[in-house]
């Protein structure tokens, strides 16, 4: 597997946040510049997520950028979409790799040091670490890690596997972040903040990441 390369702003989608569908997003972030998108979809069927995420990840591709699917390796496989992103509870990594084969991305969640440690074991392109700040996108988020933690698992995974932090981060914490050791910072809540729309918040967290 060659290295993979993760903008520093990874945008993840969400329903009931943003009251659009998976592929609306999909197409406001791909016009606002985004090329590594992940659909997260935590309540709808398999039967009613499918159709909205073969629209996202047609478009995605009509345009240049990845997708990435949470949890769901059967959705990726059926709809060729660039990746999964799994969890502790998920299809343990090795199992997906089986099935997806060598070229796709598999990226994986991580809530302390030894889980980025175990990680290192398995056939992943990137580790995420989370949440580094407190987050209401998820219903039992788990403790938050903070930066410290952030920068230890730089310094544990060396420089070349791509660290994506995720949780509660926005426009005035992403530079912090990416400071800290993270390649890329995973957002939610923060692309649906202020009343302003899904791709003014991209541009927004994007150049707050260059300050």
């Amino acid at each position: 597997m060659k290295q993979l390369l993760i903008p520093a702003v990874y945008p993840i989608t969400d329903v009931r946040l943003s009251s659009l569908s998976h592929a609306e997003q999909v197409r406001q972030l791909v016009e606002a510049g985004a090329t590594f998108i992940q659909l997260r979809e935590k309540h709808r069927s398999p039967k009613t997520f499918y159709p909205d995420a073969k629209a996202a990840i047609e478009f995605a591709h009509q345009n240049n950028a990845k997708i990435i699917v949470n949890d769901r390796v059967d959705i990726a496989l059926a709809l060729n979409a660039d990746g999964v992103h799994l969890g502790q509870d998920d299809l343990p990594p090795a199992e997906a790799r089986k099935l997806l084969g060598p070229d796709r991305v598999i990226g994986f969640s991580t809530h302390s040091i030894e889980q980025a440690q175990a990680a290192l074991r398995e056939p992943i392109d990137y580790i995420a670490i989370g949440p580094v700040f407190g987050t209401n996108t998820k219903e039992k988020p788990d403790p938050t890690v903070g930066l410290d933690v952030v920068r230890e698992i730089r310094e544990l995974i060396g420089g070349d596997l791509p660290l994506v932090a995720v949780g509660g981060i926005d426009h005035t914490t992403i530079a912090s972040v990416i400071e800290s050791g993270a390649t890329s910072a995973a957002v939610i809540g923060s692309l649906f903040a202020d009343g302003r729309s899904i791709g003014d918040n991209y541009r927004r967290l994007s150049s707050a990441e260059l300050r």
